[in-house]
């Protein structure tokens, strides 16, 4: 063993066995170490990676400790003289405060499982290869601001809870933001390691831990819309300007507030339906490879040809994106629109019914549960309700029905739902949130989706429910159960 190897063994085993208070001075040997040889860079940062994926203290002493130590990690990565390109970390699983990778160029990247704490800033990175961030919880803002991901960058099912900001930035490969389970061959080295994930705790308003798998089989998904929950942003989310030169994907994306996509470049399929998005000077460049692209009721590519700009479509007129106005009574004006547009033209029901239950699938931003509610409150519960008995009143049978509509409810949050005597499609209810009273009683629909498979992806009733058959396996009840099978 040469000197140089030696050196790097004692100084990786100082780090890994520091007392509190002295990893940051066994990092900065580690440092040194790989400044003088090239080819300890990569150790290195994976011993560093290791130790911050180890049990994170909760002192104020553990967090400062621990983020000198990443510090001292990321200033190599963004030097401006001899910087450590093509250098790829592995945090996944971590807890980080106030993490700061604006200006590194890494190789790739796995953050799957993170706990981003404090303002997380990512501005101005380089991942040369794929980076991964799926079921990564940013707990405050998020910024990515002119992030170049030259490979397939994931963020299945990250949920952002404060702003975030992808203003400017390019996506090299696939940008997926759909569901956030791994997909494995059955032979994958990984399944020997699969008990060790630790997703972070659900902790989602209103809402019970859907338990919604971190990885399957892959020839257990046939398609890309299946497998729940995709990403979701509870705080303002901006893609403006942003190029997605791949897939850009959002099937069963939430975005609780506004998000705009202004300006965005789109080359290949797109999947971005939600009725709260802005597509304002956003182009699609025709590209079908993977596919049929969708977006939103009330948009349409305005055709050059190949591709198009993305623009207000007249002919659904007079509904125009009223969905994603501020003004409730404006979104009030807008769900009657719709309603009256399912009326008139029958070919785009099952458009509108998916465009209501992607209203539903907004989450709701204050606890249901606390007493008292104020005025905006009430009316954003008003709205939801409305949304609500417009679906059940076209789903009964009757002159006003539109029949064999198919409901896309995955993860949606319900409250005092009425389906009784519905008549439907295919319903996927799963990881839903039914609050107050339920009733499904006399609903015949040609099939239900409670939970994925077993009780993952499982809805949970917070409140009563009545069946008019036997209640479905593996979802969670809280209330009162009546079945009259």
């Amino acid at each position: 063993m040469d000197q140089t190897s030696t050196a790097y063994e004692a100084a990786a085993d100082r780090l890994a066995t520091a007392a509190p208070g002295t990893a940051q001075v066994a990092a900065a040997d580690l440092i040194r170490l790989a400044v003088a040889d090239g080819e300890l860079r990569q150790p290195v940062t994976d011993t560093i990676c290791q130790w911050l994926r180890g049990p994170a203290g909760s002192s104020g002493v553990a967090v400062e400790e621990r983020r000198v130590v990443l510090g001292s990690l990321t200033d190599r990565l963004r030097a401006q003289e001899a910087p450590w390109q093509g250098v790829s970390v592995d945090l996944s699983g971590t807890t980080l405060v106030d993490a700061d990778f604006s200006g590194c160029r890494l190789g790739g990247a796995v953050f799957a499982d993170t706990r981003f704490h404090g303002t997380t800033v990512f501005d101005g990175v380089t991942f040369e290869d794929e980076v991964m961030f799926q079921r990564a919880v940013f707990y405050d803002d998020a910024s990515f601001t002119e992030v170049r991901f030259g490979g397939d960058a994931e963020f299945g099912r990250v949920r952002f809870r404060g702003r975030a900001d992808f203003t400017g930035a390019a996506f090299g490969g696939m940008a997926w933001f759909g569901r956030g389970t791994d997909t494995w061959w059955e032979d994958d080295e990984a399944w020997e390691t699969v008990e060790e994930i630790d997703p972070a705790p659900w902790e989602e308003l209103n809402e019970d831990d859907p338990d919604w798998p971190v990885a399957v089989l892959i020839e257990d998904y046939q398609d890309w819309e299946e497998g729940g929950d995709g990403a979701r942003f509870a705080g303002d989310a901006s893609f403006a300007g942003v190029r997605f030169d791949g897939p850009a994907w959002f099937y069963n994306a939430r975005f609780g507030a506004a998000a705009t996509f202004a300006g965005a470049r789109f080359a290949g399929r797109v999947h971005l339906d939600q009725p709260s998005v802005d597509l304002c000077d956003a182009y699609w460049a025709g590209g079908t490879e993977d596919g049929e692209s969708e977006w939103p009721l009330g948009w349409t590519v305005r055709s050059d040809g190949t591709g198009g700009n993305l623009v207000p479509d007249s002919s659904v007129a007079p509904y125009s994106q009223q969905l994603a106005d501020p003004d409730p009574s404006i979104r009030s004006a807008g769900l009657g629109s719709l309603n009256q547009l399912g009326d008139d033209r029958p070919e785009l029901r099952q458009r509108v019914v998916a465009t209501l239950c992607s209203f539903l699938r907004i989450p709701v931003p204050f606890d249901l549960h606390a007493q008292g509610r104020t005025a905006e409150q009430t009316t954003l519960l008003r709205l939801r309700q409305q949304a609500q008995r417009l679906l059940a009143e076209r789903l009964r049978p009757g002159p006003g029905q539109w029949k064999d509509m198919n409901l896309w409810l995955c993860g949606a949050t319900l409250v005092e739902l009425d389906f009784s005597g519905c008549e439907g499609g295919y319903a996927e209810f799963t990881g839903a949130q039914f609050h107050g009273t339920t009733r499904f009683d006399g609903s015949r629909f040609d099939r239900a989706a409670f939970t994925l498979d077993g009780s993952s992806g499982r809805a949970t009733f917070h409140g009563d429910v009545l069946f008019g058959a036997e209640p479905p396996d593996g979802v969670v009840f809280h209330g009162t159960v009546t079945s009259r099978a």
